[in-house]
């Protein structure tokens, strides 16, 4: 026996183990980095998925790396790329979807739906239409909610007052909140609708309005916001009302504000409100009462031509090899597989876009506890998409959005809705028009 032999056999005895199993040769497996903004709950049940995913194959390894705030991880993206510390794959919000796609630095998952023949229509029409152009898909929806009517269905049977309707519309809810906040002899704010620049863009979408000119951005670069119209409104008009009578509970703009609303609806203090369908899964696990959710109101005297959608998308960066963007787009794939959305709703609150996932025992098993949880799907679902329900491709959403909550808060506290609107709508479109020209979208 030789001498190396002699030594190996006295090593492998002396650590008790075979140390010659450490130098296994290394994966070889092509690796997928993955930049998300899930934090929280959110992030553990993504990390799983991830997990899953590397598990369920041998040829692509995706490595997660969290980047903080939507905000935040948009700059990143746009300052890394090109470099080798660029993800191949990457999470961006709705609002960051025109910047996004004005950079160029994405390949349209398309190309490699083509390729594999892949069945697109299984994926939420609505939710698809926000990130497509040209006839092409640029990016795979992924974490996706719709704004939704919450309700305190206790407190309603309680008092005796008939529950919303399916898409209720602003008089119905109205009627509601009035009742219970006078049966409750005012202890019970009976609505509120948060400063929100989302929900007034909802709320627009909703009434069969458009938001910018060019289609919301559809067919072409937008060039002007439309703000102070009939549908808007509408939609402060029926606010007004409820603030007048006192029914109405007003917690203000930004993140407290947030907070603060779901807090009041959680302690009775305030029955209806709008607010993510994501919100849901906060809800469920904090709630004492008996949950009811509805559709997004719409004005009397009009069908609802449906809402947008929340969330971000997985998009493919297009400097990286050939064969890591085909990584990206088998983990995108799998992402919205009907299991794999059906566990991310059930998690997380956020809608399975897959529309087998609600024949999945996932989902059934959730429904038979949570049958509220239904609803947010059929509002998806039971939307046909057009141009004003498709989300709105405009640079600087960011931005606008506090303008727009700058003209709300001045609504609610009194201002003559018109007027405020109108010199809103000139103060956004000063910003579209300085924007277009720093980022090279005009010829003016």
């Amino acid at each position: 026996m030789s001498v190396a032999v002699i030594l190996g056999v006295v090593l492998i005895t002396f650590f008790g183990k075979n140390v010659f199993a450490q130098s296994k040769p290394q994966d070889n497996r092509t690796q997928i980095v993955f930049w998300h903004e899930m934090g929280g709950p959110a992030e553990k049940t993504l990390l799983k998925l991830v997990n899953n995913f590397n598990k369920s194959q041998n040829e692509y390894q995706v490595i997660p790396k969290y980047q903080g705030s939507y905000d935040t991880a948009i700059q990143k993206i746009f300052q890394t790329h090109g470099t080798n510390t660029s993800p191949a794959v990457f999470q961006s919000s709705n609002v960051s979807t025109a910047q996004v796609l004005h950079s160029e630095y994405t390949t349209p998952i398309q190309k490699f739906v083509d390729q594999d023949h892949y069945d697109l229509s299984k994926i939420s029409p609505v939710a698809r239409a926000f990130h497509a152009q040209g006839g092409k898909q640029q990016a795979m929806p992924f974490n996706t909610s719709q704004p939704v009517l919450y309700y305190n269905a206790s407190l309603l049977e309680k008092y005796g007052i008939t529950p919303p309707s399916v898409s209720p519309s602003y008089s119905e809810i109205t009627k509601i909140a009035k009742e219970l906040y006078e049966k409750s002899h005012h202890k019970v704010k009976g609505m509120t609708v948060q400063i929100y620049g989302w929900l007034l863009e909802e709320a627009i979408a909703n009434s069969g309005g458009m938001f910018a000119n060019e289609n919301d951005g559809h067919t072409g670069i937008p060039t002007k916001v439309n703000i102070n119209t009939p549908e808007s409104v509408e939609f402060f008009k029926w606010i007004r009302e409820n603030i007048k009578d006192g029914d109405f509970m007003d917690y203000g703009s930004g993140s407290m504000a947030s907070t603060n609303q779901t807090s009041g609806f959680l302690t009775n203090k305030v029955g209806m409100y709008i607010q993510s369908s994501a919100s849901m899964s906060q809800l469920n696990k904090k709630n004492k009462n008996k949950l009811g959710i509805t559709y997004f109101p719409h004005p009397d005297g009009k069908k609802a031509n449906g809402v947008s959608i929340g969330g971000a998308a997985l998009w493919i960066s297009n400097d990286k090899p050939e064969a890591v963007q085909k990584g990206a787009y088998e983990f995108i794939k799998y992402t919205v597989r009907p299991e794999v959305q059906a566990e991310w709703q059930k998690s997380t609150g956020y809608m399975a876009l897959n529309k087998d996932s609600q024949k999945t025992s996932i989902l059934q098993k959730f429904y038979a506890k949570h049958p509220e949880g239904k609803i947010p799907g059929q509002q998806l679902n039971n939307t046909v998409p057009n141009y004003g329900n498709s989300g709105i491709l405009l640079e600087g959403m960011q931005t606008i959005r506090k303008l727009e909550e700058d003209a709300m808060e001045k609504i609610y506290r009194g201002g003559d809705i018109e007027h405020i609107l109108k010199g809103n709508e000139r103060t956004i479109n000063d910003l579209v028009y300085s924007q277009n020209r720093a980022n090279g979208l005009t010829e003016k």
